[in-house]
């Protein structure tokens, strides 16, 4: 049966009706929208010849038995970001559901190999700011020690949340028995950047995620009279720091696909009539070769010592997180391309800036791929998200190609 992409964006639209408000989509994780959303998810799967069930991690998990226990897994993540999108995350859902759909009838229930849909817990982090949570519990990679204590900005520790929603944090890592048989795994994501656009393309094919390097830099330099300092004298944190954050383009424009972002600065003591004694700023650095990656970081290092010594400073590096890059699977990757070709005609190769669930699932060794669709004005994580009608028709029929191309590679 070939797949119904107008059933897809219905389906979006009932979502967003339950989940949203006139700011956006809020089914943030361990929420009480984001179970109404599960629930509407649950009531989707009726008449299917289907089993549900929630992993030690809250992760959702929808399989269509087959006649072998190797298994092809589709999936993305229910959750948003307050004021979100209609589409980040719950396309890739509600597109997999969709070709489970197909592949229940074109199979009379019962396909050659199993067929599983995830919906992973907490993607986003928004609450918490723990990103990848489900799966990186599936993945083996969780820090329980850590989330244990998270708090949200109410007080309400992570642990508490997860609770209320029926997980244990102790037991999380249990997650890890999912993969059992998981033969590869395929998600559908719009691209929340403005790559696709700007190339007038409605899909392409993720390479892999970007390696991040994430660091909090602190420049000290010596608080003083914003009137009786001469200009000569003057130890300005703050000064070093923006010539960082100035150098740290070029750094960056040196590498096609590489990124660098100071997002963050604070001063102390923070007052219009003193010269800033220390500035706090943070550092994110992003490409997919880890080799690029190193060479961005180290020059950051040395032109934060340089400028520092220019302004009668110094400075100090703490690094916050990293995650060295993730590349996705040669043979999904050249399925992925023949998807896309055959859907719109041509195709095109990219990273992925953001982190995804696929990012995690592919550090176990699993094959994995992504694909994107266009995003309009390349805008993501705000109610502004959308994209063309005619893309999301052209992203469902060519992930379930993508799909049906994998099940014809595992089923040999």
């Amino acid at each position: 049966m070939p797949v119904d992409p107008l059933r897809v964006i219905s389906d979006l639209e009932e979502l967003r009706a339950l989940t949203a408000d006139e700011n956006g989509a809020q089914r943030i994780a361990w929420s009480p929208t984001w179970l109404k959303a599960r629930e509407w998810f649950q009531g989707k799967l009726k008449g299917l010849p289907v089993e549900h069930h929630y992993d030690a991690a809250g992760n959702s998990w929808t399989t269509l038995p087959g006649d072998a226990d190797r298994a092809l897994v589709l999936g993305s993540h229910l959750d948003s970001v307050p004021n979100g999108g209609w589409l980040d995350g719950c396309l890739g859902v509600a597109a997999g559901l969709e070709v489970l759909r197909g592949f229940t009838e074109d199979f009379h229930g019962r396909p050659p190999i199993t067929i599983r849909l995830v919906d992973w817990a907490d993607e986003e982090g928004a609450r918490f700011g723990r990103s990848l949570f489900g799966s990186s519990a599936f993945a083996g990679t969780h820090t329980i020690a850590v989330d244990r204590v998270r708090n949200d900005r109410d007080g309400v520790r992570l642990e508490q949340a997860l609770r209320l929603c029926g997980v244990d944090v102790e037991k999380i890592g249990d997650a890890g028995v999912e993969r059992k048989n998981a033969a590869a795994y395929l998600e559908l994501h719009i691209e929340q950047g403005p790559v696709l656009e700007n190339m007038h393309l409605p899909l392409g094919v993720v390479l892999g995620t970007k390696g991040v390097e994430r660091h909090a830099i602190t420049f000290h330099g010596q608080e003083a009279h914003s009137g009786s300092t001469p200009m000569t004298v003057r130890r300005d944190a703050l000064a070093a720091a923006a010539k960082l954050a100035l150098e740290i383009r070029p750094i960056a424009k040196k590498h096609p696909d590489a990124v660098a972002t100071m997002g963050s600065v604070k001063t102390f003591p923070g007052i219009v009539t003193a010269v800033v004694g220390r500035c706090e700023t943070t550092l994110d650095m992003r490409d997919l070769d880890v080799e690029v990656l190193a060479s961005m970081l180290s020059e950051a290092l040395a032109a934060s010592e340089r400028f520092a010594a220019e302004e009668g400073c110094t400075v100090d590096w703490s690094r916050i997180w990293s995650i060295e890059p993730i590349s996705f699977s040669p043979r999904l990757i050249e399925f992925c391309d023949e998807a896309v070709r055959e859907t719109a005609g041509i195709s095109h190769r990219l990273p992925s800036g953001p982190l995804h669930d696929a990012a995690e699932v592919a550090r176990t060794g699993i094959p994995t791929v992504m694909m994107f669709t266009q995003s309009l004005a390349g805008l993501s994580h705000n109610k502004a998200e959308d994209t063309r009608a005619e893309d999301l028709k052209a992203a469902v029929v060519a992930f379930d190609r993508l799909a049906r191309k994998t099940l014809k590679w595992l089923s040999v």
